[in-house]
């Protein structure tokens, strides 16, 4: 397979949730391989330094935009970022997300569960929709990544709400990429397992959680971020041509064991 099927040389790339994590790294990644990119996430310092940390690494071609992503508003303005600075719009990332809670279903309160809807479920398709119509503009063709998680294929304490959150973000996916096929928009999504990000630190922090979790995962060793970047870039680039409607699961085995 040629090397250049895995290029982005000339693509412009939106990363919601990109201050930290797996959006952090998924730019970084990006960018390596030749993509420009805006950063979007709630804080604005936060923005800054994730751009000041790829300007330090020799990455110049990086806007940010400070909006939540479940805002139609400030999504619009965060594309239009894209096309002021960069003129284009091929890749959206949806990466943000939250789970403030970890109470069972039964006892979650149901203020916590709307914001984790919010950011999980109607962030995505607000800013799905904002990059379709972009990509609609400006002729067609693109490709849509949603991050999601192993929760939304199997039951795990602590994580419902958000594994319901993801599990209906996988639904989305596939819908979108049947709605899209015939206007070249590629519509993917990313599976994680316990990946070392700030939301999962109630995890891998407790010793004992890590221990428990680490038997689980054939690969012994909990994911870093850029392990989650390796696969977004794929489906990103040419080399995923053929692929759409499917979650690719990055989680060390812990399905398979």
């Amino acid at each position: 397979m040629s090397e250049s099927l895995f290029s982005l040389e000339g693509k412009v790339a939106l990363v919601t949730g990109g201050s930290r994590g797996i959006g952090l790294s998924t730019a970084r990644r990006l960018l390596k391989r030749g993509a420009s990119v805006v950063l979007t996430a709630r804080k604005l310092e936060g923005l800054e330094a994730a751009r000041l940390e790829l300007a330090e690494a020799g990455f110049d071609r990086v806007a940010v935009h400070a909006a939540h992503s479940s805002s139609e508003s400030g999504m619009r303005e965060a594309f239009s970022v894209a096309l002021e600075r960069f003129s284009g719009m091929d890749i959206v990332v949806n990466n943000a997300a939250t789970n403030p809670s970890m109470d069972s279903l039964a006892e979650i309160d149901l203020a916590l569960f709307d914001k984790i809807m919010d950011t999980n479920l109607r962030g995505y398709l607000v800013v799905a929709r904002e990059g379709i119509r972009r990509m609609r503009e400006l002729g067609g063709g693109g490709v849509i990544i949603n991050i999601s998680t192993i929760a939304a294929c199997k039951a795990m304490r602590g994580l419902g709400a958000y594994g319901i959150s993801k599990a209906a973000v996988n639904s989305l996916t596939r819908t979108l990429a049947a709605e899209l096929a015939a206007e070249k928009i590629r519509v993917n999504g990313v599976a994680p397992g316990l990946v070392r990000t700030r939301l999962s630190e109630a995890l891998w922090k407790d010793e004992k959680t890590a221990e428990d979790m680490l038997k689980a995962i054939p690969l012994n060793r909990i994911a870093e971020p850029g392990d989650i970047a390796g696969a977004v870039a794929f489906l990103a680039s040419e080399a995923a041509a053929y692929i759409t409607g499917q979650t690719l699961v990055v989680d060390g085995g812990m399905l398979a064991g």
